[in-house]
């Protein structure tokens, strides 16, 4: 039951920052980044599974956080170069490291939420 709950709310959030991401520039990579997270956990809330399907989609989040990661003005930046300045203060991505690390750890959360329902699906 808390499986199901949570991949209810994971779905609607997903499908949520998909809708915050329409109007960005980059929406052609963001929105179906987030609608493929929101449609998987969605079916996942119904009890299907898809662990291969999550495998691939973990795998090309993860990489893609490791480019966002080392990327100029990227998340190491933010933590070394700029002594970590709250990416929070604002919704508008004032500095391209807000922009970089708030999409890198919206990476991370997409990851987990998937890798939650690839062990409870008991793998490959």
């Amino acid at each position: 039951m808390v499986l199901i709950i949570l991949n209810i709310i994971f779905c609607l959030s997903f499908l949520v920052f998909a809708w915050f991401n329409v109007n960005d520039n980059d929406s052609w990579l963001w929105v179906p980044i987030y609608l493929a997270a929101s449609v998987f956990c969605g079916i996942a809330g119904f009890g299907m599974f898809f662990p291969l399907t999550y495998l691939l989609l973990i795998g090309f989040y993860l990489i893609y956080a490791i480019i966002l990661f080392f990327r100029k003005d990227g998340v190491k930046d933010w933590i070394f170069k700029y002594k970590q300045p709250s990416i929070t203060e604002s919704m508008q991505a004032t500095k391209p490291y807000i922009e970089m690390t708030r999409e890198f750890f919206g990476l991370l959360i997409i990851s987990a939420a998937l890798a939650l329902n690839y062990f409870m699906s008991g793998g490959i």
